[in-house]
């Protein structure tokens, strides 16, 4: 399987008004009320952006977002317009649209990612081994690192922006910040996306341990995914036929360039997890190729 060769670091359409620079995507807007977003080659960790790019990531994580927006369809309405990205750029243009873009709705975002976890890992197990609980949720005694939870559970979180660090928060804050109505429509939501693409991945070989959802308000108020869905950037990916309870496992996703970036080492002292990033070698890079590939041939074949 090759990696694909070409990289795409950072968009400059000018044809287009440029509304933001995310930690991956790039959105630039499309009259009042489309916003086309071009998914770079981009990668973050920690909360910090690379200064190298991962050749063809961008493209594959549409091709995977499409795939799940597709799928799960029938779940909840989603920001796809069905319009072809090309369409709203110059010509000129298209090389660096085609194939990692997808051109959306507007929405009025929540404040709030919507994160389920069906295992227990990363920050969920360590603050398991502290409390006992995750996110305000209480879970029974016993659980082991990278353990399948009684059923999935719904952990908030707060949105940071570039630089910052998301905040794990209850659901009752989440209710506090967005209502009670609207907060009780977005767990049972994204626990109904979740539980339907875990159930989909594990029968193509992913274990699915944990994902965050967006969502948006459209003009009608009617709760809509939005955002890219089920990628290796917004979840823990895992083989299910390495897959073992009590260690790590080995992973689909970001966790290969976050088990290195813990060993790396910046003017002779551990990374601090700020900015800038250390710079990183081909091995990661091409290694976090293969994986973004694999699970996505996983899921389609």
């Amino acid at each position: 399987m090759n990696t694909p060769v070409s990289a795409l670091l950072e968009s400059r359409l000018h044809s287009l008004p440029l509304l933001a620079r995310g930690k991956v995507r790039d959105n630039y807007a499309v009259g009042t009320d489309r916003i086309l977003m071009v998914a770079s080659d981009r990668i973050s960790a920690f909360d910090v952006v690379m200064g190298q790019p991962i050749p063809g990531k961008g493209a594959l994580l549409t091709q995977m977002a499409l795939f799940w927006f597709a799928k799960l369809g029938h779940i909840v309405p989603h920001h796809l317009t069905g319009e072809a990205p090309e369409s709203v750029v110059a010509p000129d243009e298209v090389d660096q649209v085609q194939g990692r873009s997808m051109l959306v709705k507007r929405l009025k975002p929540l404040p709030v990612e919507a994160v389920v976890r069906g295992y227990l890992a990363g920050s969920g197990w360590k603050e398991y081994q502290d409390s006992g609980k995750v996110c305000g949720v209480a879970l029974p005694q016993g659980l082991k690192n990278a353990g399948r939870l009684p059923a999935p559970i719904f952990t908030p979180a707060t949105k940071a922006d570039i630089g910052e660090h998301d905040e794990n928060i209850s659901f009752e804050r989440m209710a506090q910040t967005i209502g009670d109505d609207l907060a009780t429509q977005v767990r049972d939501i994204a626990i109904r996306l979740y539980t339907e693409a875990a159930a989909y991945a594990l029968t193509r070989g992913i274990i699915i341990a944990d994902t965050k959802f967006e969502f948006g308000l459209d003009e009608h108020g009617q709760v809509t995914l939005m955002d890219e869905i089920l990628t290796p950037d917004s979840s823990r990916f895992w083989p299910l036929e390495s897959y073992q309870e009590g260690i790590n496992p080995p992973s689909f996703d970001k966790q290969y360039l976050r088990d290195w970036l813990e060993t790396a080492q910046v003017n002779g002292m551990p990374w601090n997890k700020q900015a800038p990033a250390p710079e990183l070698p081909e091995v990661v890079i091409d290694g976090t190729a293969q994986r973004y590939l694999e699970a996505l041939s996983r899921l389609k074949d």
